[in-house]
C-alpha cells in the first residue's frame, strides 16, 4: 500500500471518530525512518484508545500492518507505528506539552501536507 493510500485511510479513520486538529507532516526531508507523521486529538483517554483502535482496524482491513503500539494502558498519547507512517493520538494537554508539530515542522509550510487527498 503506498503512502498516500495509507495516509487516507488513517485520515478517515480518525474522522469516523470525532478527532480533532489533525495534522499530516511529510518528514521526507527530515528522516528516512518514515515518511509521515499523523498528530489527531482526543477529549478523553477513552477515546485517545477508540481513535487508535480506528487507526489499526482500518489499516488492517485494507491489507495494512500495524508495527506496534505504545501508550493504549493511559490513553493519554498513544502511538501507532505504521512503518511509513507514525500516527499520535494525545489529549490536548499532552499534546501542548510536547509540540510534536513544532519538532517535525522546522519551516511548516514546506512539510504539511493536505489532511485529505483527491481519491
Amino acid at each position: 500500500m503506498n503512502t498516500v493510500t495509507l495516509q487516507r485511510l488513517v485520515v478517515d479513520a480518525l474522522e469516523d471518530i470525532k478527532a480533532r486538529d489533525i495534522e499530516v507532516i511529510d518528514t521526507t526531508r527530515l528522516t528516512a525512518q518514515f515518511e509521515r507523521v499523523i498528530i489527531a486529538s482526543a477529549d478523553s483517554g477513552r477515546q485517545t484508545r477508540a481513535l487508535a483502535r480506528s487507526v489499526q482496524d482500518r489499516v488492517r482491513a485494507a491489507g495494512g500492518k500495524v508495527l506496534g503500539v505504545e501508550g493504549e494502558e493511559s490513553g493519554d498519547w498513544v502511538l501507532v507505528d505504521l512503518g511509513e507512517i507514525v500516527v499520535h493520538v494525545m489529549q490536548p494537554a499532552i499534546r501542548s506539552h510536547y509540540r510534536l508539530e513544532e519538532l517535525w515542522s522546522a519551516n511548516p509550510s514546506a512539510r504539511k501536507v493536505p489532511v485529505t487527498v483527491p481519491a
